[in-house]
């Protein structure tokens, strides 16, 4: 039995893509459209978009909110796991990336459940907090600018029900965040937000060593 995360070679990685992967071709055909871009890397992979989804059904996710929209593969895969009168808020800044979002968005016939906010994503966030939507969201999802993930992650803990669930990327960081002599922003940026969340009482806790390392985090009561 093994007692650590298997290490996954090319050759593990692609057999888990091919028999623990389904994925609808209008995803497939948008990681496509990304790999033609600037920054592509920043676009999860499709075994984490589909655990994601799983996440929202589980959860039985009907209001969900993302903090980076990037070109709307995360946003895409949730919406489509979502029931017809689900609903996802999405927060970016960039109307380039996000146009594109908003094409494939269309093409899957989801565009009505996706509200894409085009200003900061603190922005959205405190409105939404004072329109009284704290503790009505299932589901939420960080993947932005790392040094303001714990700002991010405190006006989510308040968005989110009690049992919601927030899910939290990159935050392994290729590894840079167990290397002591890596202390760019973001590095340190996550560290800090590693701890923050380990230490938070507030929250059940379990790093998933998928992607980047994808960081989920249950609202207790």
């Amino acid at each position: 039995m093994a007692g650590r995360t298997l290490t996954l070679t090319d050759n593990v990685y692609d057999y888990l893509l091919k028999y623990g992967v389904r994925e609808p071709p209008i995803l497939a055909r948008l990681r496509e459209a990304t790999q033609q871009i600037p920054d592509s890397n920043m676009q999860i992979g499709p075994d984490q978009g589909q655990f994601m989804g799983l996440l929202a059904k589980l959860i039985g996710a009907r209001r969900c909110i993302e903090v980076g929209t990037f070109t709307g593969y995360s946003s895409l895969a949730v919406a489509l796991a979502l029931p017809a009168d689900g609903r996802i808020v999405t927060c970016d800044i960039n109307a380039q990336t996000t146009a594109i979002a908003r094409q494939f968005w269309r093409e899957a016939g989801v565009d009505a459940r996706i509200d894409l906010r085009l200003q900061p994503a603190l922005t959205t966030l405190q409105e939404l907090v004072a329109q009284g939507g704290a503790g009505s969201f299932d589901f939420a999802f960080i993947d932005a600018d790392k040094p303001a993930y714990l700002g991010y992650y405190e006006k989510l803990l308040e968005l989110v029900r009690t049992g919601g669930l927030i899910a939290v990327d990159n935050t392994l960081w290729d590894g840079a965040v167990a290397d002591k002599k890596i202390n760019d922003a973001s590095t340190v940026a996550l560290r800090a937000f590693n701890e923050h969340v380990h230490g938070d009482e507030r929250v059940d806790l379990s790093l998933v060593p998928i992607g980047d390392g994808l960081t989920l985090l249950r609202k207790r009561g």
